[in-house]
């Protein structure tokens, strides 16, 4: 079992999967995404963000909206080209697109035309080579017809957001979905030539209790999953307004929270799933797993990830771009995007440069959360012993003269001991959740 310091986890934390954080961004120097762009060599990955679903769940804190106004789906989706020819035009020949994913709001809300349509102008328009499609999926929205899209983009990795097979929990988030609609999604996806299929769910939820997550967990397994990404529910109104239909009164308190972390995280190690990191798991021969077993897990804006690209370029409205040196976030409003975009003038206004201490402190946050250990700087071992001690005294981790390892009692404290290389935290905790 855990050990249990409530004291440990009271305060905020980001889930990092960039540092410095989307909470940190400010404003950009006109043209610096542009040349970081130029700049770029070797291989690089693109993300392409789809802000569109049919149905919006009352949870998701994502940047998207209701599909059901064609014009203003169509009239993104012409911005969104726009974008890769001006993006296209700026990449120097011998930059190489080997990772591409797509993400949302739900790819599958558009027309599966208009996505083979977006599939035909990346091959048009950037040098493929070996390259990794991935896509997040709605069940809710899955067709035939979009699982032969599928099968003729080459998609191998494939994301589901399915959160809980818990009916009445489905309904208390906006997000009904029977089984048999998982099932036939699932059919579509593996007979479309994915490999690598994960599962979302959630604990924490309105209305959960441990035999829900015991259901929805032995379901999943059942169901084949590749990988699963089992995260805490994080009620945040004052941040995602649309949280406010769910009723704060139903949700189960800090205690059964970290309880139901552990017995998600029980669960799945026992039966045939290797952890990566504290809440994602992958069967042995999963593509994440290897990666994880070899030292090569990596952390960016998807999450945990086996690419090894350093350049990540995002595409479509809220979309952030990583170098090694830049984070950039495109324009948020979609109708200010498709304004900027139609001119073919990038939309990054916002971001941080990173400062070479914040590259040190990001390498360390991410080893920590992908490895599980780090070798520390002495200035940054000076600046954070006294804070480490409570986690070190308590055995949750452990330093050897300049590393810093995460034991297996502190994993649940993963992101709390990383959140202690950030600079910027005393500023910007209100916007995070809580760790578990």
């Amino acid at each position: 079992m855990w050990p249990y310091h409530p004291d440990l986890l009271e305060t905020p934390v980001p889930r990092y999967t960039s540092y410095p954080t989307a909470a940190d961004f400010g404003p950009l120097e006109s043209g610096v995404l542009e040349r970081h762009i130029e700049q770029a060599s070797g291989d690089v990955s693109l993300y392409l963000h789809i802000p569109f679903c049919e149905k919006i769940c009352f949870y998701c804190g994502c940047n998207t909206g209701a599909s059901g106004r064609r014009q203003r789906v169509e009239s993104y989706l012409a911005a969104l080209h726009r974008e890769i020819e001006t993006v296209a035009a700026l990449l120097p020949r011998d930059a190489c697109v080997r990772r591409i994913a797509f993400g949302g709001g739900s790819p599958n809300a558009i027309e599966p035309r208009e996505f083979i349509d977006l599939i035909d102008a990346i091959h048009r328009n950037f040098w493929l080579e070996h390259t990794e499609f991935s896509i997040e999926l709605d069940p809710r929205t899955m067709t035939s017809v979009w699982g032969e899209a599928i099968a003729e983009a080459g998609i191998t990795r494939a994301s589901m957001g399915v959160q809980t097979f818990a009916a009445h929990c489905q309904k208390a988030i906006g997000r009904e979905q029977s089984d048999a609609l998982i099932c036939r999604s699932i059919d579509w996806v593996r007979g479309a030539g994915v490999t690598s299929l994960n599962f979302d769910l959630m604990y924490g939820l309105p209305g959960q209790s441990r035999e829900d997550l015991a259901d929805s967990l032995e379901y999943t397994r059942l169901l084949g999953a590749d990988r699963i990404a089992l995260f805490g529910y994080a009620h945040v109104p004052h941040i995602v307004k649309r949280q406010t239909v769910i009723d704060a009164s139903t949700l189960p308190n800090r205690d059964e929270r970290f309880a139901m972390a552990q017995q998600g995280f029980d669960y799945l190690a026992g039966n045939g799933y290797e952890s990566v990191g504290f809440d994602h798991f992958a069967l042995p021969g999963d593509p994440m797993a290897i990666a994880t077993r070899g030292g090569r897990l990596r952390r960016n804006f998807q999450g945990f990830t086996d690419d090894r690209s350093d350049v990540l370029i995002g595409l479509g409205s809220s979309a952030i771009s990583g170098f090694p040196g830049l984070l950039a976030q495109n324009e948020k409003n979609n109708g200010r995007y498709r304004m900027l975009s139609s001119q073919a003038r990038l939309s990054a206004s916002h971001g941080i440069a990173r400062s070479a201490l914040d590259r040190l402190r990001g390498g360390v946050i991410e080893a920590l959360l992908c490895q599980g250990s780090a070798a520390l700087s002495p200035c940054l071992l000076s600046n954070t012993r006294d804070r480490l001690r409570p986690f070190v005294d308590r055995g949750l981790a452990k330093l050897d003269g300049v590393k810093l390892s995460i034991t297996d009692d502190g994993l649940p404290y993963a992101r709390v001991i990383a959140s202690l290389f950030d600079a910027y935290r005393a500023e910007t905790q209100y916007r995070f959740s809580t760790a578990i």
